[in-house]
């Protein structure tokens, strides 16, 4: 368990399925198409469960059904779905390079004031095979992190509203620069992940939050153990988060047919793409997510059957609620603070989740932290 005598407050975030939502994945059609309407549902019903953040992921093609099937743009829906929510906030994940610096200081600076302070920001330096390079960036992984260190310096000074800002990096340059009305003291929150020695060097650097995918608790103990050590050489105290899905019966039987149920019907097409996806990528974190194990089974609750069909993120825990419940609190013992959850499809499981699951893990850890 961590050392750490003062643990910040636990938070629970949502996810914006972009991509399409249903309880089959893999297919070539999403049963929900990533509407705004169904959307908006989703975080409405995120709002009302008393979520305390959502995420708006990013790429360029589909990553669940057929990648040339409708995908929500990242930046428009978060506006649009701050715009029609009040309390949660949003966690947007952004790609440098494909935006001018200054004009996304100014959009951030923008739907921050907008949303009273609601918007925090997932940068996302790398990316799965080919989804940056059919946009033109042909960037290699090295130069993408060196890229992203600066995209965050600069756009912190920008933030910051004390004047014009000059920045000459070796990617980016400002002369003389304004955004206004900056977020002055309250600025977002720039949240980072990733395994790969770069990742953690950025992080270290610049995170806020270091926000990593399920693994089994042994390899998140030890990655968890490795950031720190770097954290504090750099004189940093660090704030984990972690991002995984659920998939919650009402018996472990029920839970586990569920997961199964998810992919049985993949288009073969589909998953054939998410293999060479994963087969080709740099990224250190999407291979982690696709080991192999007999039926997908990473532990007696950890399943990674959707990284047959998902790109990013293809972990779950699968039980019932007392049982996901236990295995959250053993990550929070870790040294995670907040979790980034999903379920399909995202408007009931939110419902589910909310009302089944975390008020265990609330009690398991109130009782831990007083034990």
């Amino acid at each position: 368990m961590t050392t750490d005598k003062a643990r910040p407050e636990l938070l629970f975030d949502w996810f914006i399925p972009i991509d399409g939502d249903g309880d089959r994945a893999g297919t070539q059609v999403a049963q929900r198409p990533p509407d705004f309407d169904y959307l908006r549902r989703v975080a409405e019903t995120a709002e009302d469960c008393g979520f305390y953040s959502l995420l708006v992921p990013t790429r360029f093609s589909n990553g669940l059904f057929a990648e040339d099937q409708p995908l929500a743009e990242t930046w428009t829906t978060a506006t649009a779905l701050a715009a029609v929510t009040k309390r949660i906030r949003f966690l947007v994940a952004v790609r440098p390079g494909f935006i001018s610096l200054g004009l996304f200081a100014q959009m951030a600076a923008a739907l921050h004031q907008i949303s009273n302070g609601r918007l925090n920001i997932n940068i996302v330096p790398g990316g799965i095979q080919n989804d940056l390079e059919r946009l033109g960036d042909s960037s290699d992984h090295y130069t993408r992190y060196e890229r992203a260190q600066e995209f965050i310096d600069a756009c912190r000074k920008l933030w910051q509203g004390t004047g014009p800002v000059t920045y000459h990096g070796e990617h980016y340059r400002l002369d003389e620069a304004f955004c206004s009305p900056a977020p002055g003291e309250n600025p977002p929150l720039f949240y980072l992940g990733g395994v790969s020695e770069q990742a953690m060097a950025l992080s270290v650097q610049q995170a806020d939050v270091h926000l990593g995918w399920i693994e089994p608790l042994e390899n998140t103990a030890k990655r968890l153990d490795d950031l720190r050590s770097h954290y504090r050489a750099a004189g940093r105290t660090p704030s984990f988060g972690l991002r995984t899905h659920l998939v919650v019966g009402d018996t472990e039987e029920q839970a586990w047919h569920a997961a199964e149920e998810l992919i049985k019907y993949a288009d073969p097409a589909v998953k054939a793409q998410r293999q060479g996806v994963i087969k080709g990528t740099q990224m250190a974190g999407q291979q982690a997510q696709a080991r192999e194990a007999p039926n997908h089974r990473l532990g007696p609750h950890l399943w990674n059957g959707l990284s047959e069909v998902r790109v990013n993120c293809g972990t779950a825990i699968v039980g019932t609620p007392e049982q996901i419940a236990d295995e959250l609190l053993a990550y929070w013992k870790l040294g995670i603070d907040e979790f980034i959850l999903s379920g399909f499809p995202h408007v009931e499981e939110c419902t589910r989740v909310a009302r089944d699951v975390l008020p265990l893990v609330r009690k398991l850890v109130a009782d831990a932290a007083s034990a």
